[in-house]
């Protein structure tokens, strides 16, 4: 039997993978409300690739995904948080207005170059402002893995992979070497 990989798996889940232009580029902010149908109808598209993704791989870390890795380069990402039965988080415009300090270190995947996995330290605590679709600013603490989850996406809207977050001489390592699928994130508290 040919083992398909999981890149490969991705690319035919219609996520785009590294190398594509539009995962290099800074997405475009949305203009609401007067965009509000285009900003629908983009995370539509997002949380219907996300259900697609969810049936073939499962994410005991939760999962998000950035209009960018679908080919929309627009400011927008949806989040699915790990407990189950947890609304997901769409993200419009979304903004890092202000971390804690304490960086945690722990292995992501990217559904962009799903053989492998990196060693990326990031921030316990942040803060995030985004915009509703009727144009209202809002802000939003998140913290530990949902913190994680939340950077990673807001990195795709600005044209960065989790690889250049990773530490000077740290390189991602295969998937088939990778033993912590299907585990949540450790914190001590």
């Amino acid at each position: 039997m040919i083992q398909v990989r999981p890149s490969e798996q991705m690319r035919t889940l219609g996520v785009v993978q590294r190398g594509a232009g539009v995962l290099a580029e800074p997405a475009r902010s949305f203009d609401l409300p007067a965009e509000r149908a285009a900003a629908e109808q983009t995370v539509e598209l997002l949380v219907s690739a996300m259900e697609q993704i969810g049936r073939v791989h499962p994410f005991a870390k939760g999962m998000g995904l950035a209009a960018p890795q679908i080919a929309i380069g627009r400011a927008a990402a949806v989040v699915q948080p790990p407990e189950p039965g947890t609304p997901a988080i769409t993200l419009l415009n979304p903004r890092i207005t202000d971390h804690d300090g304490t960086d945690d270190e722990q292995f992501e995947g990217c559904l962009s170059f799903f053989d492998v996995r990196g060693l990326v330290p990031r921030p316990l605590r942040i803060t995030v402002e985004t915009t509703t679709l009727e144009g209202q600013q809002t802000t939003t603490v998140y913290e530990r893995g949902l913190a994680r989850l939340i950077h990673h996406e807001i990195d795709h809207l600005d044209g960065l992979l989790y690889t250049a977050r990773m530490r000077p001489g740290v390189a991602p390592i295969p998937v088939e070497q990778y033993r912590q699928t299907g585990h949540s994130w450790a914190y001590d508290q």
